[in-house]
This record gives structure tokens, sequence and C-alpha cells, in this order.
């Protein structure tokens, strides 16, 4: 006789609160909102102090912080956060754009929208994340840059492109990245073109990491 189990599983709707971080004050100066995905086991309030070369009277920081948390050490002491794994994979991606989008309207309810540029930027894991929500979310960017890994598989559908096409793309990493490696790159040059996508590409003399003079590059050549 077969004692097997039978299992189902389903899906329900929760509420939670989500952190974000932000540098700089809202107010009639801002006139650049800048969108920040942190990377794979880091901290909004961490990855936010790595971008202070960014900091400045007319421009506003706003980092998100990833829905899962984990300890990052048997000990317990230091804890970092992740936007997702490939668990429950597409549900996942849905509530960190409808996340995303919640942080979007909040600070769209303290500075006019039609004042500003914005700009998204994700790094390492968070450049998935920033890719998506700039194709997929309620935010219309004028740039986007992914700095130090390379665009999810799925956004070639036409809507994803027309947005990408739409935009200003930057592409960053340092030449001594050895997760977003020099074939990795060579790769996305040549599905990016493939795509019809435009794009310019930055590096810089490093691994995977921020940068402090390529982001004060990018920051001046904003316009």
């Amino acid at each position: 006789m077969d004692r097997t189990a039978h299992t189902t599983e389903h899906h329900i709707g929760v509420r939670r609160t989500a952190r974000f971080v932000t540098m700089g004050a809202p107010g009639e100066r801002i006139r650049e909102v800048w969108f920040v995905c942190h990377g794979y086991g880091e901290l909004a309030s961490t990855f936010i102090r790595g971008l202070a070369r960014l900091d400045a009277e007319n421009r506003l920081i706003v980092a998100p912080e990833a829905l899962g948390r984990f300890y990052l050490d048997p000990q317990h002491d230091k804890v970092g956060a992740s936007w997702m794994t490939r668990e429950d994979r597409l549900n996942e991606i849905r509530d960190y754009l409808d996340y995303l989008d919640a942080v979007h309207s909040e600070i769209f309810s303290w500075i006019a929208r039609d004042s500003v540029r914005v700009i998204v930027l994700g790094f390492s894991q968070g450049t998935a994340t920033a890719a998506r929500w700039a194709c997929r979310g309620t935010v219309r960017a004028a740039r986007l840059i992914l700095w130090g890994e390379s665009l999810p598989p799925e956004l070639e559908d036409e809507d994803s492109l027309q947005r990408l096409r739409s935009l200003r793309f930057t592409l960053v990493a340092g030449n001594r990245d050895h997760f977003f490696t020099h074939q990795h790159r060579g790769e996305l040059r040549e599905r990016l073109k493939r795509l019809d996508v435009p794009f310019e590409e930055l590096t810089f003399d490093g691994g995977h990491r921020l940068d402090d003079a390529t982001l004060a590059d990018i920051a001046a050549r904003n316009q």
C-alpha cells in the first residue's frame, strides 16, 4: 500500500515591512533621484555609504533593501540581504517589483516627479533587480546603470526592449572583476548588439566593487 502523502503548493499574499535608506534631503533643490540596488549579502545602509561620492545638494539617493535577510557568518554577527533565489523565482520577482514601485510612489509623494531625472543603478546581484524594474516597473528612468553583472536573460520581449532603447544604458565593470569577467562582458556586448540596444561601457582598474572616480565621472556626465 502506497503511504506517500499527497502535498499541494499554495501561495498567499501577505503584508510586511520593508526598509530603504536615503542620502540627501528631499526638497525643491532636488533635480536627480537615484534608485540604487545593492549586491548579494549587503544591506542598504552599508551599500549607500559606498555611494557617498554622489552626495550633492541637488541629488537624492534611495537605496531599497532586499527582502531576504540572512546571517553571513556562523556566529550570527553579520547580516546581509538577497533580492531572490531560484526558489519560487517568479513570485520573488513579482514581489520585489511591487516593493520597488511602492518605494518609488513614496519618494514622489515627497518630490514633484516632473522636476527631476531618475537614474536606476544596480550593483552585482542588484543589476538584475534594477534592470527588471527599469523594464517592467512603474519607474520611467532616464538612465540605467548595470555595474558588475549582466542583463537578466528574459528581458528580450518587445516591451522590455523598447524601454531599454529609450534610456541611456551604461555598463560598468572593473578590469579585474572575477565575477563579471572579460568573457561575460563580451557575451553581453554581442547580445545587446543583436537586440539593437544602444549602450556605453565604462571600465576601471579594480575588481568586483564600486569605484569613486567612475561614480564621479558618471555623475558629471549625467546630462
